[in-house]
């Protein structure tokens, strides 16, 4: 299931500078994760991008997820 889910996120260097984004769409996977960490739900999204679907935003979740894993982390949380 993952690899048909990451499938959604498109990298095209002169789409979006480059930064993934959702099915070669101009919504990028950024902003996605923006809706959703200040609350909005995959409803409330689909419901300003129409055109967008809730395997799109399960998507954007993954390819994040995907990528922390990948990732070192040199964040600094304040205590």
């Amino acid at each position: 299931m993952e690899n048909t889910v990451l499938d959604r996120i498109t990298i095209l260097p002169d789409l979006c500078n480059g930064k993934p984004t959702i099915r070669g769409l101009r919504i990028t996977v950024e902003t996605i994760l923006q809706y959703l960490s200040e609350g909005d739900s995959a409803e409330d999204i689909i419901e300003a991008y129409p055109f967008l679907e809730k395997e799109d935003i399960q998507a954007a979740v993954a390819f994040a997820l995907k990528n922390l894993s990948l990732q070192r982390n040199d964040i600094q949380l304040a205590s």
